[in-house]
């Protein structure tokens, strides 16, 4: 009889616990352990921009939380390799995806992959967005879009091509959107990397650019090529003489690359929050402002939930333009 009775308290006893630590979870940072380090896969190779941020996030963590975070590079097929790895982890706050906006276009391209990328990751935190930029060779007659869309108005011109940082990429659909919007004709010419692309713009070899205004920044502040337009919403601190898309002709013209990081779907809502909570503190550190603000990165306060919203709407934006311009692929 007091082994019955004892049985039933303890069953009584195990949904009490489970709320009592959910709710302090919620109300302090110190609630939520991690039984083994933090690994931040990042779907890009070494060096790169996602790159960077990731190890700038990771070591902030690391700090702030006293246990072990690493990042470990897994690139290949434009994301997937990286992005199925995560989806099939343990979900318990110690595997994250670092991944950009290519994440939500990827589902519109690849008609096949070996996860879902709606149903697989719950989003955590978006780190901030970089804007892309719209360039010229320095030489070029065109110091402003609406300059460029008054010589492009003719529907028998050729089409003018245009450099971006790879076949689907953030800035490939950004130069196709732009051409969309403003009824111009673009011919998308792809470059592995901003890098390269930007090379290309300053020397002449193509007449235009669609690439992040990190990448480009170095060379405009060089004089080596011109910025004529942003496509964020607002201009950017780092380039204020630099007109918006929108104020050129297309008012709801945005196209921006947002950077975050996801966990495995089953991931509890409580450690989540923790991590959302633990990266909004990092975020708010001056320091940590300073170095995202030189990098062009513009940061803004989301939940977990608005960027959930945010990528759902972002792949079924791509996902309508990706099919008009025929770039799905098995």
């Amino acid at each position: 009889m007091f082994q019955r009775r004892f049985s039933w308290l303890l069953w009584g006893l195990v949904p009490a616990l489970v709320i009592a630590s959910v709710w302090l979870s919620r109300t302090g940072t110190a609630a939520v352990r991690f039984d083994k380090p933090i690994t931040i896969v990042v779907t890009f190779p070494p060096g790169g921009g996602t790159d960077l941020l990731a190890r700038k996030l990771g070591a902030a963590m690391q700090e702030r939380l006293g246990q072990t975070v690493l990042v470990e590079n897994r690139p290949g097929a434009s994301g997937n390799i990286g992005a199925r790895h995560v989806a099939e982890a343990a979900a318990d706050g110690t595997m994250l995806l670092m991944v950009n906006s290519s994440f939500a276009i990827n589902p519109g391209v690849y008609r096949h992959l070996d996860f879902d990328p709606r149903a697989d990751f719950k989003p955590v935190f978006n780190a901030g967005t970089i804007a892309s930029v719209l360039l010229v060779p320095q030489a070029s007659n065109y110091t402003t879009l609406a300059a460029l869309v008054a010589d492009m108005q003719d529907q028998n011109t050729a089409p003018v091509p245009f450099a971006s940082c790879g076949n689907g990429t953030p800035q490939h659909l950004a130069g196709e959107m732009l051409a969309k919007s403003l009824r111009i004709r673009l011919q998308h010419v792809p470059y592995k990397g901003c890098g390269p692309a930007v090379t290309d713009v300053a020397s002449g070899h193509v007449p235009l650019g669609m690439v992040t205004a990190s990448s480009a920044a170095p060379m405009i502040e060089a004089g080596r090529v011109r910025a004529i337009a942003v496509t964020a919403p607002r201009r950017l601190a780092r380039m204020p003489e630099v007109a918006t898309v929108a104020e050129q002709g297309a008012p709801a013209f945005e196209a921006q690359q947002w950077h975050g990081l996801l966990a495995p779907a089953g991931t509890p809502d409580a450690v989540a929050d923790h991590l959302h909570e633990v990266l909004t503190q990092i975020l708010g550190e001056p320091a940590m402002q300073q170095w995202l603000a030189a990098q062009g990165y513009v940061t803004q306060a989301q939940s977990r939930q608005q960027f959930a919203s945010l990528i759902a709407a972002d792949m079924d934006r791509y996902a309508e333009l990706s099919r008009a311009l025929g770039l799905q692929v098995d």
